[in-house]
């Protein structure tokens, strides 16, 4: 039954590529987040939707008439600089060849995502659809695995689809945080025009909150309590919004199961957790690799190859300052990186860090100075709204990724890409419009 509802939506959604390019771009990252292939099983799980709808919008927008000159900051030309130096790096990565230009093909897929959304999404209307997009894929699966997870009591497990980008867990985890600023941010926008939006977008955050603790990761436990302390001090009300926490706290709290407080409590001695000693063993790893090979690092998934893994593993009593207790690089099995930073540090040494991290800043930076320039010249209240979310999530990736290896996730360049689209497109289009008046 779902791959007969799949295949006779699909003409639409490739009508709707075809139509207009930033519907176009919507639906390319509903397709990247959503994973269509996961929820069907027969003759609709062989077709590459994704694929479709990507190569659809670039064809739409190069017919598309008129061009827009192409702006992409600071923070785009550090993500192609950053894409050129992980493709040299991938002519001397150290795994096989058919993996390492696997994931080149994927982050070059992110950045060509990057770079339309800078050209193709100009408006308000654009942006909001966007991120809709996100809320029925990302917050569509929150929301289904939230419910299963009070129905079940708190006895369902929550983790990713297999095969998919946020098929970990933890990662999973993070996503869901991410999604919660922007949520906000179309509660404020949308939710005064329709009680059923308001009241369907306050329960996907509720859904959100409890789908994150249902997949008992710390690192989303972390990520989440980031989003609720920044809102908490940017909030207007916060007395009325600690009674709220304190009330679905409390409604939620019986639904909690015990293995969450468990794996909380292991925070308080990370020493002798030997999930996080294991994060930290592939840390050192990673920082040997970077200084073994600081130009080019070991390429995309080098620390997983099992012969670099073990190769490094006899260097591992060097760089003494890293506390691995009695921990040490398990001889049989290779592991990821599990940190945005070390992974990127191992796979593209310390220029590939240096690129990555000033990608992140000057994103976070420039969100910031959108908001402050748009509350200085009394422009319109959303781009200000939609800063300060977008900032947040931002925040929340860097945060919650510290233990993550998720370093190319499609939604992180996609926020950053529509920071470039409000400091690009709606601030001078702002600015013109007042000198205008």
């Amino acid at each position: 039954m779902r791959d007969i509802v799949l295949l006779c939506v699909l003409p639409f959604l490739m009508y709707g590529a075809f139509k207009r390019p930033f519907i176009g771009l919507g639906l390319w990252i509903w397709t990247a987040m959503f994973f269509p292939n996961a929820w069907v099983y027969g003759i609709a799980s062989g077709i590459r939707y994704n694929l479709l709808i990507s190569a659809a919008t670039i064809f739409t927008y190069i017919f598309s008439k008129p061009k827009n000159k192409l702006e992409l900051g600071s923070t785009g030309v550090l993500l192609l600089m950053f894409l050129a130096w992980t493709t040299f790096t991938s002519i001397y990565a150290m795994a096989p060849s058919n993996i390492v230009w696997d994931f080149w093909n994927e982050f070059l897929k992110t950045t060509l995502l990057f770079v339309l959304m800078t050209l193709a999404i100009l408006k308000k209307r654009h942006i909001d659809f966007f991120l809709w997009c996100l809320v029925l894929s990302i917050g569509f699966y929150a929301a289904l695995e939230g419910l299963k997870f009070i129905a079940s009591g708190g006895a369902h497990k929550i983790e990713g689809l297999a095969g998919h980008t946020l098929g970990d867990r933890n990662e999973l985890a993070v996503a869901f945080s991410m999604m919660l600023p922007i949520t906000f941010y179309l509660l404020e926008e949308f939710g005064k025009k329709s009680v059923l939006i308001r009241a369907g977008l306050i329960g996907l955050i509720l859904l959100l909150v409890i789908s994150i603790i249902g997949t008992l990761s710390r690192g989303g436990a972390i990520a989440l309590s980031v989003v609720g302390a920044y809102l908490f001090l940017k909030s207007k009300r916060k007395i009325l919004l600690l009674v709220i926490s304190l009330i679905l706290g409390s409604l939620c709290f019986g639904l909690i199961p015990s293995d969450w407080f468990t794996r909380m409590d292991t925070m308080h001695d990370i020493a002798d957790d030997s999930s996080f000693m294991g994060r930290v063993v592939a840390w050192k790893l990673s920082f040997i690799l970077a200084t073994l090979h600081p130009f080019v690092g070991g390429g995309f998934k080098s620390l997983e190859f099992l012969p670099v893994w073990v190769t490094l593993s006899q260097s591992f009593g060097t760089f003494s300052f890293f506390p691995t207790g009695n921990s040490y690089p398990d001889p049989n099995m290779s592991h990821a990186a599990h940190s945005i930073y070390f992974q990127v540090l191992g796979e593209h040494g310390f220029v590939g860090l240096l690129l990555f991290l000033s990608i992140l800043v000057t994103a976070f930076r420039k969100a910031g100075k959108v908001a402050k320039t748009v509350a200085k010249m009394g422009g319109p209240t959303w781009i200000i709204n939609l800063s300060v979310a977008l900032r947040l999530t931002i925040f929340t990736y860097c945060v919650g990724g510290a233990a993550l290896s998720f370093a190319y996730f499609d939604m992180t360049y996609a926020v950053c890409a529509l920071v470039i689209v409000l400091e690009k497109r709606i601030l001078p289009a702002v600015s013109l419009d007042r000198k205008t008046i």
